[in-house]
């Protein structure tokens, strides 16, 4: 039977947390084909206006191991900086994982930017190993949320 792992990342920034968390959570969909079209070849909303139960899906190039990924807000704190989302298709879903969820939560630091905190749990389908994946998921997000940083840090007027 397949046991449910999980693993944490933390990411430092200069960008004030509201602004980091708008571009690179809640608008990420529209962003990433911008700044990483390398990575993220369309994005869009698949069901929802971006609150609780809104479902958005990204469409990745050959750089990926999966060319989609489907994910559902479960929760969100726009105040607090904070959401919880679920993997329902692509991604690995049905091949390598079972279930997988992210909570991301960017807190304001004291020098003015923010840190930002994610929490990944998976249950993978039995017999599968996870070998390098979980060192190339922290990587994909700090790549996302610096691609964001870099952005907000070119255009102070955006997401304020």
């Amino acid at each position: 039977m397949a046991s449910t792992n999980s693993w944490t990342h933390e990411i430092e920034s200069p960008v004030a947390a509201p602004r980091l968390f708008h571009a690179g959570v809640m608008d990420w969909h529209t962003l990433a084909p911008k700044l990483a079209p390398h990575i993220v070849a369309s994005a869009h909303p698949v069901e929802g206006e971006g609150g609780i139960g809104s479902v958005r899906q990204f469409n990745f190039t050959s750089a990926m191991p999966f060319s989609l990924m489907k994910e559902r807000l479960e929760f969100i704190d726009a105040e607090k900086c904070e959401c919880k989302s679920t993997l329902i298709e692509g991604g690995g879903v049905g091949t390598a994982i079972e279930t997988a969820t992210s909570h991301i939560k960017v807190e304001p630091a004291a020098n003015g930017g923010s840190v930002v905190k994610v929490e990944s749990t998976y249950k993978l389908l039995p017999g599968v190993e996870v070998n390098d994946e979980i060192t190339k998921a922290k990587e994909s997000v700090t790549a996302i949320f610096k691609a964001a940083e870099a952005y907000l840090v070119a255009n102070p007027d955006a997401y304020n």
